[in-house]
């Protein structure tokens, strides 16, 4: 960073004392709106992927091993949703971190490792759905439950072990002149990657995964292409399988593409931001940050959308159906849908 980035930050700091929050520029009406609009955000994110959470888990009929990876991966925005938004709203609006340092650092790894470890489970969606149109006669034997419980836990441990020991260790501020000084006296949890870590974290935590994703996206689309051209010779039962894995094969491209799109600006720009003299504006991160946020309440607005068995789980939800005995073996396709 360089030296007269940092004196100036630290300048702004010392205007209004070490550690204590300036007087908030913005009127009542604007953070009465900021609020109302983030808190919005912050319930549909909790309670849509809560429902996800419930329904996958209470009926037998939707435990398959796909579900079993997009149930963890609504616990991941269920989480980013209760425990990390509520915080980042309050910093956002008031423009000041009332939580201290240690809490900061906290709050920083859960929000790194919950970001990986979202678009980890993306691509293992997108494994197991390659196995599951391209090689149809492996998928049994290739995507069993041992093999995602391997995959789950590679999701939740690596960016896990990534997140917090780069942040506790302050390997990100390496050689960031001032970097220091400008935490003492700052209350606004600054966390700002130099090139090294910020470029490591753009191609490990987003570029080679999101790549790999739409290669195999990209593999996928095209044999079920071809699939589309034979599937009127095919027999009955195989065709409608097909129809099936197809349709769960683009509904989860349009998650793994709301993903990308949400992600990317904020990935992008902590790349960037060392190599401009982290020169971009606190208001324009923080924008980013919860576009990034926002993905975690598409995702069951995406499954409520293409999928009507989610409609039908939350209606029994909702209406407490679920606490009768045995109705986790509830049919929640119809005859259609099943054909």
């Amino acid at each position: 960073m360089s030296s007269s980035a940092v004196q100036q930050k630290i300048l702004n700091c010392s205007e209004y004392g070490n550690g204590s929050c300036p007087e908030s520029e913005r009127s009542l009406a604007a953070r009465a709106a900021m609020y109302s609009f983030m808190t919005g955000a912050i319930f549909l994110t909790v309670f849509g992927n809560l429902a996800m959470v419930i329904s996958i888990s209470y009926f037998r009929q939707l435990h398959t091993p796909t579900n079993f990876l997009v149930l963890s991966m609504a616990v991941t925005d269920f989480l980013l949703g209760f425990t990390i938004m509520p915080y980042s709203m309050i910093r956002s609006v008031e423009n000041c971190w009332y939580f201290g340092l240690i809490f900061c650092k906290i709050h920083y790894s859960f929000d790194l490792m919950l970001s990986i470890t979202s678009i980890f489970h993306l691509c293992s969606v997108a494994v197991d759905r390659f196995y599951a149109i391209c090689y149809p006669l492996w998928y049994s034997t290739t995507m069993t439950i041992p093999v995602i419980k391997q995959l789950l836990l590679l999701c939740w441990s690596v960016p896990g072990v990534f997140a917090f020991g780069v942040v506790f260790s302050e390997a990100y501020a390496d050689g960031i002149e001032g970097y220091a000084t400008l935490v003492a006296c700052s209350s606004s949890c600054p966390v700002m990657f130099n090139k090294l870590w910020g470029t490591t974290l753009f191609m490990a935590g987003f570029f080679t995964p999101g790549s790999v994703m739409v290669g195999i996206y990209g593999k996928i689309f095209a044999v079920s292409r071809k699939h589309a051209r034979a599937i009127n010779n095919l027999p009955e039962n195989r065709n409608n399988q097909m129809r099936k894995d197809k349709k769960a094969a683009k509904t989860l491209g349009i998650v793994m593409g709301v993903f990308l799109l949400c992600w990317f600006p904020c990935f992008f720009t902590i790349l960037l931001d060392p190599f401009l003299d982290f020169s971009t504006p606190v208001v324009w991160f923080d924008a980013l940050t919860w576009l990034g946020y926002f993905n975690s309440t598409c995702n069951p607005l995406i499954y409520g959308f293409f999928y009507p068995w989610f409609r039908r789980a939350l209606t029994s939800i909702l209406l407490g159906k679920i606490f009768s005995s045995h109705f986790h073996n509830t049919n929640l396709f119809t005859q259609k849908e099943t054909e």
